[in-house]
């Protein structure tokens, strides 16, 4: 079904090193391997919460870790509720690389969207075959390119599979413990997540996300005596006052984004446990007496984070008569923000791409780039890229799409730029 042929072009006449074109040709010959592979692990269900079926994409690239040489181990989730992580490490002589991928997908049991399937000759649909599998499988086959060419000892690498990506367990500090250690003993991260999906562009920086409950309490009254000073305005218009006031002083900051996604208010209000679902009870002759509002913000950086937060408390501290509020902050992902060593790593895989023919690569506008495992390791590593693995569209959704034509340039950019790092002198 798959074809090798719109590829073959791009990697005639490369000016490639004479190993790098042995990790180009190995790359060639395996085409088909890559792509049954891949096959093989999106037909297997992963939605997050399926955690067998987590473990099950797990035991596939143990396998394949395994099979290259890598001491593997599985990190039990348990404690944070999710399936865990694997981790497959081989020690080498070069600079200690962090590669990071997910097993998990959004697509849970219940989906219809189960298996891959073809749509023509070089494209294919199927859960999590961009967002991620498809960036897994480059990073197994691009290590098996470098084993092939007998190139993989230059390198100190570390692979972290994680099991929830798409809904992080509970607590995240828990369910990401492993990550950062890793983080803390490497030189370089690189995430092979899709990105936008166009494969030439790369993330070097990019926004986190931060969850918020504003809680709102006014007095009830009949309404008839609202606005007056003894009743006040109740906790509704109160929510309004807030919500308003947020918008006309943090709407428009370069790189800052809230948005409320649930309000809920009246005499009763409950918000269940997951924060998704809720009810409310009120009459309209009585002043509103509680108002919960749920939302997000996401940032670039942890000052900017900092900054926000304070003029949002600022803002609920100033109630109208009668009213009172608070608002609480949950951590999710933390920002990847932009650093010298990133643009450097960036340099290095745009190079690679030109090399190959494929043409250049840019740096993701951080506003289309969403919150990623990559981001905790900002601070821990000096170079850290993500964004670079499989090429498509419509990830999250029944129409998920890989552009396989390219998946073998891919994967060989990917070898060659994780050789050309082996090259570079590791941190002390």
């Amino acid at each position: 079904m798959f074809s090798l042929a719109l590829t073959l072009t791009l990697l005639q006449a490369a000016p490639l090193s004479r190993a790098e074109r042995a990790i180009a040709a190995h790359v060639q010959a395996n085409g088909q391997s890559a792509v049954a592979l891949l096959e093989r692990v999106v037909n297997i269900n992963s939605g997050t919460l399926n955690l067998p079926g987590v473990r099950r994409v797990g035991e596939v690239f143990k396998a394949e870790f395994d099979r290259l040489g890598f001491s593997t181990r599985w990190v039990d989730g348990a404690p944070f509720g999710r399936a865990g992580h694997l981790i497959a490490e081989r020690r080498g002589r070069g600079p200690r690389l962090l590669l990071i991928g997910h097993l998990d997908t959004v697509f849970e049991q219940s989906s219809p969207f189960q298996r891959m399937t073809w749509i023509d000759s070089t494209r294919a649909k199927g859960p999590g075959i961009v967002d991620m599998k498809g960036g897994d499988v480059i990073i197994v086959k691009a290590l098996e390119a470098l084993g092939a060419a007998g190139l993989l000892d230059d390198l100190d690498l570390t692979v972290i599979f994680t099991g929830d990506e798409e809904d992080p367990g509970d607590p995240v500090s828990l369910a990401r413990a492993s990550l950062l250690e890793l983080a803390r003993r490497a030189d370089m991260a690189i995430g092979f997540e899709n990105g936008s999906g166009d494969p030439h562009k790369a993330v070097i920086a990019r926004r986190g996300f931060t969850g918020w409950t504003l809680t709102v309490t006014g007095k009830p009254a009949h309404s008839s005596q609202i606005f007056r000073p003894e009743n006040g305005s109740g906790a509704i218009f109160e929510a309004a006052r807030i919500l308003d006031a947020f918008h006309q002083r943090l709407a428009g900051q370069p790189f800052l984004t809230f948005n409320p996604g649930l309000a809920l208010g009246g005499t009763q209000v409950a918000v269940d446990t997951t924060g998704l679902h809720g009810t409310a009870m009120g009459k309209t002759n009585i002043v509103a007496e509680r108002m919960v509002v749920k939302g997000d913000l996401r940032i670039l950086s942890a000052d900017q984070l900092e900054s926000t937060k304070r003029t949002m408390r600022e803002i609920v501290a100033a109630n109208q008569p009668q009213t009172s509020a608070r608002i609480d902050f949950e951590d999710g992902y933390p920002p990847l923000p932009p650093a010298p060593g990133n643009g450097t790593l960036l340099e290095i895989y745009d190079q690679a791409s030109r090399d190959l023919g494929f043409g250049p690569v840019t740096a993701t506008d951080p506003m289309r780039a969403g919150a990623a495992d990559v981001s905790f390791t900002a601070g821990l590593v000096p170079m850290a890229i993500d964004g670079i693995g499989a090429a498509g569209a419509n990830d999250h959704t029944a129409d998920e799409t890989a552009d396989l034509a390219v998946f073998p340039t891919l994967i060989t950019r990917a070898a060659i730029f994780l050789h050309r790092l082996g090259q570079t002198k590791p941190r002390a």
